[in-house]
């Protein structure tokens, strides 16, 4: 009767291995059995340098790949991420809400990428109406005045919003319509 336990164990485990390797490209793939595999997902990286703020990078990957890297800066040389209006963008992972080619706000025009609330790096503040986007008019275009005109290096400063050069915003919105857009703006040290 042992011998009868032990094959019938053996059988079972034979069975559940065989099954697990059958199952197994599902599992890597995230699609069941016979489907096609995912397009890849894109993701947006923001890589802060702590020597420079506002000599940083934002990047677009796709499928763990490279696909552009344009110069951006984050805050005003500040690297406190608590400190409101002028500290560098905190450390995480950023739900994008929307974007626009068309944003109206307050200082921020045109091309720009709505970020949610997070809090900074001690808890002490919540960071609010974060965004990805540049110096321009409400449609993208050049302005005539200092908060709309881009004018060379110095204007890569912002209140803690990543800001890119207005050729560079437009280049990464017509890439990512291309590729898709990513849920997240992973921001790092």
């Amino acid at each position: 009767m042992n011998a009868d336990k032990g094959s019938l164990r053996d059988l079972m485990t034979a069975w559940a291995v065989m099954t697990a390797l059958a199952l197994t490209p599902a599992v890597f793939t995230g699609a069941p059995a016979g489907a096609e595999a995912e397009a890849p997902a894109t993701t947006l990286v923001f890589d802060k340098n702590p020597d420079d703020p506002t000599d940083s990078t934002l990047s677009v990957h796709r499928g763990g790949k490279p696909w552009a890297t344009y110069r951006a800066g984050s805050g005003l040389g500040v690297q406190d991420d608590c400190a409101r209006a002028k500290g560098w963008m905190p450390v995480g992972n950023w739900r994008i809400r929307s974007r626009t080619r068309t944003y109206d706000g307050n200082l921020v025009k045109g091309y720009a990428v709505h970020l949610q609330d997070m809090t900074c790096s001690r808890g002490t503040v919540t960071r609010t109406e974060m965004f990805i986007h540049s110096e321009t008019n409400r449609d993208g275009s050049a302005g005539t005045s200092e908060a709309r005109r881009w004018d060379g290096p110095g204007d890569y400063r912002s209140n803690g919003c990543v800001k890119l050069h207005p050729t560079d915003i437009r280049a990464m919105f017509r890439l990512l319509d291309r590729i898709g857009w990513p849920t997240h703006l992973r921001v790092v040290p």
